[in-house]
C-alpha cells in the first residue's frame, strides 16, 4: 500500500465526528481510512439520477407554464383596469 502523503481536511460537526471516529473503531480502521473507504466507494445512482433529471424538468415546466398564466392573468387585468380608468377619467371629463 502507498505511503499517504496528502492531506485533506473535512470540516464536520462535533456530533458527525464522534459518530465517524466510533464507526471506524467499530470496524477497527483508522478514521483516515474509512473515510477513503466511504469517499471511494460513493459512486451516483446514474439511474436515479436521470429519473430526478426527469421530476426536475417536469416540475420546470410546470413553473413555467403557471408563470405564463399568472402573467396572462395579469395582462388582462391590467387591460381591465385600463378600460375602467379610462371610463372613469371621461365621466370625469364631461362632468366639468
Amino acid at each position: 500500500m502507498a505511503t499517504a502523503t496528502a492531506r485533506i481536511v473535512v470540516l464536520t460537526t462535533s456530533q458527525d465526528k464522534k459518530a465517524i471516529v466510533a464507526k471506524a473503531r467499530r470496524l477497527n480502521l483508522s478514521v483516515s481510512a474509512l473515510m477513503r473507504r466511504g469517499a471511494l466507494a460513493c459512486e451516483p445512482d446514474e439511474e436515479a439520477l436521470a429519473v430526478l433529471a426527469d421530476l426536475a424538468g417536469a416540475a420546470a415546466d410546470r413553473a413555467g407554464a403557471a408563470i405564463d398564466n399568472a402573467l396572462e392573468y395579469i395582462k388582462a387585468s391590467n387591460e381591465r383596469i385600463a378600460a375602467m380608468e379610462s371610463q372613469a377619467a371621461s365621466r370625469c371629463s364631461k362632468r366639468r
